[in-house]
């Protein structure tokens, strides 16, 4: 069940401190402000809305757990994305059906900035034309299904790029790996999305 919004326009900082403090409302602010874009970015990794839904719920049960543990080291946005995308990996990791699920739940829309490019088509925004609409899903449909197809390491970096519009540096953090390793990952994952597009393509 997905909170009401409010006013969630606090910074981040003083509402970890407040919920440190025992102050449930702050707690509340952070889940309303990161909720929607916890649950796309999980979706578009393990495909399925049900999955989605219960991981998604599962990492803000953790934050709340573990918030009297968080030091600042890394900021509350990176930190909170870092356990939601270990639950939803070590959750792809686990299932064997994973690449056969489909993306076609509704979204809710996220508040952060995202590259347009592979954003647009994975958000299925509206078109004016019928037939142009029509197009648009058809693509927005196989791009999903590509990224699917992605191991999982990888559609992690695509996803968190290319959705979620993380910089480098952010990807390396929540996903505890090297900046070098990012980019190459990054690279590998394009390219190997490249290939599948075109392979479903022929």
């Amino acid at each position: 069940m997905y909170l009401r919004a409010a006013n969630i326009n606090i910074d981040d900082s003083v509402l970890v401190q407040q919920s440190q403090a025992g102050d449930a409302t702050a707690m509340e602010r952070l889940i309303l402000k990161y909720q929607n874009r916890i649950y796309n970015v999980i979706l578009k990794m393990c495909g399925n809305p049900d999955d989605a839904a219960e991981l998604a719920q599962e990492a803000f049960v953790k934050v709340i757990e573990s918030i009297d543990k968080f030091q600042g080291k890394s900021s509350f946005y990176t930190w909170l994305f870092r356990i939601a995308v270990n639950l939803t990996l070590n959750h792809c990791q686990r299932s064997s059906r994973t690449a056969a699920r489909s993306l076609d739940a509704e979204e809710m829309e996220p508040d952060g900035t995202t590259s347009p490019a592979l954003r647009d088509c994975l958000s299925d925004e509206r078109a004016v034309d019928p037939a142009t609409l029509a197009q648009s899903r058809e693509l927005c449909e196989l791009a999903k299904k590509c990224l699917l197809q992605l191991e999982e390491p990888q559609r992690a970096v695509v996803v968190l790029r290319d959705i979620e519009g993380m910089d480098y540096a952010q990807i390396a953090e929540v996903l505890s790996i090297e900046l070098g390793t990012v980019r190459s990952r990054l690279s590998r994952a394009r390219g190997n999305l490249r290939e599948i597009l075109e392979t479903m393509l022929k």
